[in-house]
């Protein structure tokens, strides 16, 4: 029996995660602790809200004497840290939101969490999960990637706050001994995400005949994995991952921006009926985000070697899964 916190568990990320352990962990007891802002919704969940050993809590992360009051009523043993703030557009319009949920809120519950164990770390386990875009960008071309070395080097507000928040889980291992493992993700993509991502955003507007709006030239270079395989991944490193150590989650899946919608627009088109490629003409080059890391690339073979993870939704596969699944929703 394990009793285990995971916070944003109503949003993308998180309510997959949620549904990852309450499937494949049924002994264990799930509280998931979100403030439901818009990017969460119970909705997301409410195939398993009746389940005996699922419990929701509405709250703050950034509310400290909930968070202690949540880690001691439910006896909490183990923690997966996805509640952020994490659209970079809104990060460069009010990154103060960024600062308090991101790097406060971390904080808060990494305090909590020592308190409650009081150095007992004996089957205790912390999981922060982070971004790529803490590291910066890549070249677009000779093959880089990003290793668990990369030296840190945001761009954004929002990656620069999810790189505080990863420096304080480092500073609570080293300095008091918590048992906290970071994770750094490619872009997740799949069912329930907020309909302002661009994979939700851009099947809506391609059912709907809106402008496709593609920054600059379409160029930058994002690695796509399937949330389910990231949410598997996340269940590997609870699990037996080894503690202070971070790992690399991605897809090896690298497409241009231009191309990913080229993709959707033929999805999409194929799946409501219509000519592959009507949808072309909806495409709107538009002036580029300010500080727009122009690749992302994961080496994430340190968690296949170690941990023996490897995503299994191919991608064509996945897009398929996930252009039926808002064209339904």
């Amino acid at each position: 029996m394990r009793n285990i916190l995971i916070t944003g568990g109503a949003g993308f990320i998180g309510s997959h995660v949620v549904r990852q352990f309450l499937t494949e962990h049924l002994e264990y007891k799930i509280v998931n602790l979100d403030k439901l802002t818009y990017a969460g919704s119970r909705a997301n969940l409410s195939d398993i809200e009746s389940r005996p050993n699922y419990t929701f809590v509405h709250g703050d992360i950034c509310d400290y004497e909930l968070v202690r009051e949540v880690m001691a009523h439910h006896a909490i043993d183990g923690v997966i840290h996805l509640a952020a703030e994490s659209h970079v557009d809104r990060s460069i319009e009010d990154p103060f939101v960024f600062a308090r949920t991101n790097v406060l809120g971390t904080l808060s519950l990494l305090q909590a969490a020592r308190e409650a164990w009081r150095g007992n770390y004996d089957g205790k386990m912390f999981v922060h999960v982070s971004t790529d875009e803490v590291y910066g960008s890549l070249p677009l071309l000779g093959g880089e990637l990003f290793t668990e070395q990369t030296p840190y080097d945001p761009h954004s507000p929002y990656s620069a706050s999810k790189a505080s928040s990863d420096h304080f889980v480092r500073a609570f291992h080293d300095t008091y001994g918590l048992p906290t493992v970071i994770t750094n993700c490619s872009n997740n993509y799949g069912p329930c995400q907020f309909p302002e991502k661009l994979i939700p955003l851009f099947i809506s507007n391609i059912r709907d005949g809106k402008p496709l709006p593609v920054y600059g030239h379409g160029e930058n270079v994002r690695d796509w994995l399937y949330v389910g395989d990231h949410a598997r991944a996340l269940d590997m490193v609870f699990h037996v991952g080894r503690a202070g150590e971070t790992y690399n989650i991605g897809g090896g899946n690298e497409w241009r921006n231009i191309d990913l919608v080229r993709m959707l627009i033929r999805t999409t088109d194929r799946l409501l009926g219509r000519a592959e490629g009507a949808s072309d003409g909806l495409i709107t080059y538009v002036q580029d985000r300010a500080g727009h890391d122009l690749r992302y690339a994961i080496d994430s073979s340190k968690i296949r070697c170690e941990l023996g993870w490897q995503p299994l939704v191919d991608f064509a596969h996945g897009i398929d899964i996930t252009v039926q699944w808002y064209l339904n929703n």
